[in-house]
């Protein structure tokens, strides 16, 4: 099993609804696929900045390439539109962790 994580920074003034928008539309519309599975939404305390807010939302995936066949038919529009909702007041980089056990 495979974590993929997305780390996000956003203005300070728009982490509220950032987080809003996360839990009424980008996670529902990802857990309804069914290709990335138990959504855990954290806030990064150790990345503290006055002018923002970070946080950090996981996803369990089985492998990569279920994760690329999720990308190309659903990550890039919902990428989209966060830009296009948030524009440059947010920014994201995702990171893919193997679970060892």
């Amino acid at each position: 099993m495979l974590i993929y994580n997305t780390t996000y920074q956003i203005d300070i003034d728009d982490a509220r609804n950032f987080v809003i928008w996360l839990h009424e539309a980008y996670i529902p519309t990802v857990s309804a696929d069914g290709r990335l599975t138990n959504p855990r939404l954290t806030r990064i305390l150790s990345l503290k900045d006055q002018n923002s807010e970070c946080f950090s939302l996981q996803w369990e995936v089985a492998d990569s390439a279920t994760l690329h066949r999720w990308h190309v038919a659903q990550g890039v529009a919902l990428n989209d539109e966060m830009m296009k909702t948030f524009k440059d007041k947010v920014v994201g980089f995702p990171t893919l962790m193997e679970v060892i056990e």
